[in-house]
């Protein structure tokens, strides 16, 4: 049988030409990144106003009415006049003798007391552990109990009373070295 091989060349499916070879999607991810973060710091660099440079040439020395215009004007305090006007001189006394005013002044206890209100809880037993913990710092810690809003009660932890300024800036200094903030009342003696 004879052949035809001029048809088989036609009936012999093609070889294709090698495809290209692809990158990686991550590839192009990164490139991408990087040319962002160049594009960026490019972008930072133009905002960034350049260093004054020094000239090479000396200047010679400014005058005094140059000196003068240049420098910043001191600020002003009023404040030191104003407490020289308003000096009060008082007379001195001797701590032994009254003053000729104090002896003929009444005597009159002082009808006010202080105390400090170091926390307010719904729950009594928050108030107790409270209390608990100042009377630990050697404080006399005490609850009130409040009604407010019509009926609900809140448990009030006081340190107190004081009448004297002395022991309450004691018990206010013992409060805040130990981190407690502290509300100062100033009531009527009861």
């Amino acid at each position: 049988m004879s052949r035809d091989y001029a048809k088989k060349s036609r009936s012999q499916p093609r070889r294709r030409a090698p495809a290209k070879r692809q990158l990686p999607a991550w590839v192009w991810l990164f490139v991408g990144g990087i040319l962002g973060a160049f594009a960026t710091f490019l972008v930072y660099l133009w905002g960034i106003a350049p260093l004054p440079t020094q000239p090479t040439e000396k200047k010679s020395a400014p005058t005094a009415k140059q000196q003068a215009d240049n420098e910043v004007p001191k600020p002003r305090f009023d404040f030191y006049k104003l407490l020289q006007e308003s000096e009060v001189i008082v007379p001195a006394t001797d701590p032994q003798r009254p003053a000729e005013n104090e002896r003929t002044a009444p005597v009159t206890a002082t009808t006010e007391e202080y105390v400090l209100q170091v926390g307010s809880f719904a729950n009594q037993a928050d108030a107790d552990r409270l209390r608990a913990q100042l009377i630990l710092l050697n404080l006399d810690a005490r609850i009130e109990q409040v009604s407010i809003r019509g009926g609900e009660i809140w448990h009030r932890v006081m340190v107190g009373p004081f009448t004297d300024q002395q022991r309450l800036n004691n018990a206010r200094s013992t409060l805040v070295n130990n981190q407690y903030n502290a509300l100062m009342l100033k009531r009527d003696k009861q």
